[in-house]
C-alpha cells in the first residue's frame, strides 16, 4: 500500500483528501504545514506528497525545494487553488499541478500517474525498533 502525504494548511481539506485518498486504497498521513511536512519526509515511509502551495510561514513552493533536497525522486502534486503558480518555474519541479476542485478525479489520476512514474514497490515504514 502506498503512503500519500498531504500537505494543506486547511484542516477541511486535509480530512477531504484523506477520506478520498483512503476510499482510493492509499495509507494517508496529514501535516498541517510546511515544517511538519518536512519532517514527515525526513521519516521516511512516504511515497507521494500532495502539497498546498498558498500556506502561512513557508509556502509550498519553497516546500517543494526543501522536499527534493531530502529525496530527489519524491514524486511531489502541487495542489493549489491558484492557478498563476504553474507559471513560476520553481514549481516545475514537481510530478504534477493540480488546480483545487470540487472534483477530485484529476488529483487521484495525477496521483496514480506519478505513482508509476516512481517506479517502486511501496516505502517501507522506518524502523522504530519494536
Amino acid at each position: 500500500m502506498y503512503t500519500v502525504l498531504v500537505v494543506d494548511d486547511d484542516r477541511h481539506q486535509r480530512l477531504l483528501y484523506h477520506e478520498e485518498l483512503v476510499h482510493e486504497g492509499y495509507d494517508v498521513v496529514e501535516a498541517a504545514s510546511a515544517k511538519e511536512a518536512i519532517a514527515r519526509v525526513q521519516d521516511g515511509g512516504i511515497d507521494l506528497v500532495v502539497l498546498d502551495i498558498a500556506m502561512p510561514g513557508m509556502n509550498g513552493v519553497e516546500t517543494l525545494t526543501r522536499i527534493l533536497d531530502i529525496d530527489n525522486k519524491m514524486p511531489v502534486v502541487l495542489n493549489t487553488a491558484y492557478s498563476g503558480y504553474k507559471d513560476d518555474f520553481m514549481t516545475w519541479a514537481a510530478q504534477a499541478y493540480v488546480v483545487k476542485s470540487s472534483d477530485l478525479s484529476v488529483l487521484k489520476s495525477q496521483i496514480r500517474e506519478a505513482l508509476k512514474t516512481r517506479g517502486t514497490e511501496p516505502a517501507e515504514p522506518p524502523n522504530t525498533g519494536e
